[in-house]
């Protein structure tokens, strides 16, 4: 096998520059809580793919789900010559989102394909092209949800032009604009009142936490308050659930906290226990509003990913992952806490299930956004971090916010071990 030294020259030689690795180790067996890299050096996980390997990098109904899909066939295409898996996904995703209403799913490759398609569903559903984000979303790569996605570099720069009617307004920020749900939550709708008017809205799409632009929990009755908003103005309340959802921050959905109801909501990542599959779920009138062919793609709901879906769903309620996320939350924010008391320069530490993250300051400054973020310090944490032999994360608008992402399956031990490769990584940096 070789060395991922030997396959770093490769790499050069043959991938894409824009294309980057967090660290330059090459994996060559992953499970549980820690993945091996080819040099056999084990990691502790704190990444999951991404939100993605919920259920662990190689878990046994997935694994044995895959194996049988593949030796039946591979691929037919659902809108040529559809088959029961991608019907069995589109039965449970109505089960498990949130919402006593009659459902209906399409599904597709990536979270950034949902989410775009979302946005088609709504504009086609309510006759109206403006769709309103908020401050710090991430919604994905391509051209339309580069435009949904706030952060410029390295996600926007040099790919525009972007998309229009797209109109940003503010995020429910606790730590940074000072204002509870109700007050934030009326100052976004007066933006958009005021920017946009109510009549054009054809959907309000935000992440109920987001993901890369920090970690951002909004604060309490935020998300009610814009979910009211957008049900009395017409407009579709569109949850990009894609790295929230199925578990991960302690309930199947993370709209389900304060009862949120949305139109549509978008999966990904964590559906499939790593295998490509994507969703957009939401009220029947909605979704049914497209005419026939309007939706779809070569590879939508490819039988092997959701023979992988139905695996892992099964696995989830198996294991019951949505307190597995509790339990880890239960383990790691007291251990991230005592470390924020430790460091002046954690300002707050946030999330929910296992989904946390601690933001990075540079104590005592304070610009007009707030606490002054340290990227320097935030990067140098994660490279010790990785040189411990940590697999972490760091995300944000400022770049300062460390976030921990363990797979649901993770042992007790494995996060132990992992939460003090984390400390150690604070103490040689600070």
């Amino acid at each position: 096998m070789p060395t991922s030294a030997e396959l770093h020259q490769r790499r050069a030689a043959a991938v894409a520059r824009g294309v980057s690795s967090m660290v330059p180790s090459y994996v060559s067996t992953a499970g549980g809580g820690t993945m091996t890299d080819v040099d056999g050096r084990e990691w502790i996980d704190f990444a999951a793919g991404i939100a993605v390997t919920n259920v662990g990098n190689a878990a046994p109904r997935v694994v044995e789900a895959v194996k049988a899909q593949v030796e039946r066939f591979t691929h037919t295409c659902f809108m040529i010559a559809p088959y029961e898996q991608y019907v069995a996904v589109c039965e449970e995703l109505a089960a498990l989102t949130p919402g006593d209403f009659e459902k209906r799913s399409a599904l597709f490759n990536s979270g950034a394909e949902a989410v775009e398609n979302a946005v088609k569903v709504a504009r086609h559903a309510t006759g109206r092209q403006a769709v309103v984000v908020f401050d710090h979303a991430y919604h994905g790569r391509t051209n339309l949800t580069m435009a949904l996605t706030a952060k410029v570099m390295p996600y926007k720069q040099g790919f525009g032009p972007f998309a229009g009617e797209i109109y940003r307004v503010p995020m429910s920020y606790p730590l940074r604009d000072g204002r509870d749900g109700a007050r934030a939550a009326a100052y976004a709708i007066g933006q958009i009142e005021k920017t946009v008017g109510a009549s054009n809205v054809a959907a309000v799409l935000i992440e109920p936490i987001q993901g890369e632009g920090g970690f951002v929990v909004p604060a309490e009755g935020f998300l009610p308050a814009l979910a009211a908003w957008a049900k009395a103005a017409g407009a579709v309340f569109i949850a990009d659930e894609i790295q929230t959802g199925f578990c991960r921050t302690g309930s199947w959905f993370a709209s389900e906290h304060e009862g949120v109801e949305p139109d549509l909501i978008t999966t990904a990542k964590g559906i499939a226990g790593g295998l490509p599959l994507a969703a957009v779920t939401g009220r029947a009138e909605i979704m049914d509003a497209v005419h026939p062919g309007g939706l779809g793609g070569t590879y939508g709901g490819n039988p092997i990913a959701c023979a992988a879906a139905l695996a892992s769903i099964e696995t989830m309620r198996e294991l019951d992952l949505a307190a597995a996320a509790r339990r880890i939350e239960a383990v790691a924010r007291p251990r991230l806490e005592a470390l924020a008391a430790k460091h002046p320069s954690i300002a707050e530490v946030r999330g929910r299930g296992a989904m946390l993250a601690v933001e990075v300051v540079i104590p005592g400054e304070v610009g007009p956004a707030g606490p002054a973020p340290d990227a320097v310090a935030t990067a140098a944490v994660a490279k010790a971090a990785h040189e411990l032999g940590l697999l972490l994360l760091t995300c944000g608008t400022y770049g300062n916010v460390i976030r921990l992402l363990p797979p649901l399956i993770i042992s007790d031990e494995e996060l132990d071990r992992g939460l003090t490769l984390l400390e150690q990584a604070f103490a040689t940096v600070q």
